[in-house]
């Protein structure tokens, strides 16, 4: 029996997080219309580079335009079924930090909620593991960019779940 070969197809997500006045920080979720917890993602539109595609994946499903990028967090893989074909699905993360703006769903592509967590609540409410290997990662990075920012307070890193 011949193996069936998968279609690559890449996409690109953003990871929005936005310190509190009390110097907490929380992270933006969004929920799709299966229900399920997880970050802005999509398609790479041709020529666009990765970061360019998830600042703009970010801003069409959650409304926020003032978003600071502040690198790349990691690539992560995962292969599904659609319609008889097999994908495997490799997304490019990065970290952005949302200063202004209310986050509001892309109710029209399936985005039924945007919420912040704080980083315990966000690791609960995600609903894919990967997701929540990402978050972990990006989490390091936005505690180690507020606490080395200049003209801002130490912030604690939580213990790792």
């Amino acid at each position: 029996m011949a193996k069936r070969k998968s279609e690559r197809e890449t996409s690109a997500g953003g990871i929005v997080f936005r310190r509190q006045p009390s110097g907490t920080l929380e992270f933006l979720l969004i929920r799709d219309s299966y229900q399920k917890w997880g970050f802005p993602k999509g398609h790479l539109e041709p020529g666009e580079l990765p970061a360019d595609a998830a600042r703009r994946e970010t801003t069409e499903e959650t409304g926020l335009v003032d978003l600071q990028l502040h690198g790349p967090i990691r690539i992560i893989d995962w292969h599904f079924r659609l319609r008889g074909r097999l994908i495997h699905k490799y997304c490019h993360f990065f970290l952005f930090e949302g200063r202004e703006g209310t986050a509001t769903p892309q109710l029209d592509e399936g985005i039924t909620a945007c919420k912040w967590c704080p980083l315990p609540e966000a690791q609960q409410t995600l609903s894919y593991d990967n997701a929540r290997s990402v978050l972990k990662r990006a989490a390091e990075m936005a505690f180690t960019l507020t606490a080395t920012a200049s003209g801002r307070p130490a912030v604690t890193v939580p213990p790792a779940e």
